[in-house]
């Protein structure tokens, strides 16, 4: 079994065991915890009433979170024509069609999101079995396959978050990094939050938001009170 480090011991003793925090003071406690040589990201796990066995209740979407992640984003661009041009102009940081997908069987992979226009997504699926299990194939319910590539570009560049509930019914996110300070990370969260809950399907039964936990890189996790998350975001 492997031993935590000293360091994770000691942020540990900042979390009261069973103990749910008001939301508020959990980000405080989370952002208090970067302790390691690099700047931290701060994570989130949300668990969700749902069954994502079943297709009417798969939860799934982004958000442009309003203080973005604080990393840069490589964006790929799957367009022709004048849409390549539109993704070039608006940041995009590789664009084209073929000669894109083509380059990405031969094992090419340094790009972080994808877009594609949706006459492309007859080729683009090709790739399925390459960008699929790296969460990277293009999807309209997030907003990748569109005809408006320039505002996609921005909002990913901008620090658009997309997520989709796992087996376990839960969401993971990043939130952005311990530097941001703890304002800037409530206010990502509620972002985050506030698009889950509206993404409810009228299928759930029952307490939507179960539970919410937050972590850091490389920190322990704070439990956060679901009574308090769900007065925040009335």
């Amino acid at each position: 079994m492997s031993r935590r480090s000293r360091k994770y011991l000691e942020e540990k003793k900042k979390v009261e065991p069973g103990t749910r925090y008001p939301l508020k003071e959990a980000v405080e406690i989370v952002v208090s915890m970067g302790a390691a040589k690099f700047d931290e990201t701060v994570d989130a796990a949300i668990r969700l009433g749902v069954n994502p066995k079943h297709a009417d209740q798969m939860v799934r979407g982004s958000v442009v979170l309003p203080h973005g992640l604080g990393k840069t984003v490589r964006v790929l661009v799957f367009a022709k024509g004048e849409k390549e041009k539109e993704a070039l102009d608006a940041g995009a940081d590789f664009t084209g069609s073929d000669d894109m997908i083509e380059k990405i069987k031969a094992g090419w992979l340094d790009f972080d999101r994808v877009i594609a226009t949706p006459d492309m997504m007859g080729s683009v699926g090709k790739l399925g079995k390459i960008l699929g299990p790296r969460g990277l194939m293009p999807n309209p319910k997030v907003g990748t396959v569109t005809f408006n590539v320039a505002n996609a570009v921005k909002d990913t560049k901008a620090g658009k978050v997309e997520f989709r509930v796992e087996k376990a019914g839960i969401v993971h996110s990043p939130l952005g990094k311990v530097s941001f300070g703890a304002e800037k990370i409530f206010e990502n969260l509620v972002a985050l939050l506030e698009t889950i809950v509206k993404l409810k399907p009228s299928s759930s039964k029952g307490t939507y938001l179960r539970s919410v936990a937050l972590s850091t890189t490389m920190g322990p996790g704070v439990k956060v009170d679901p009574l308090d998350v769900r007065n925040s975001l009335q």
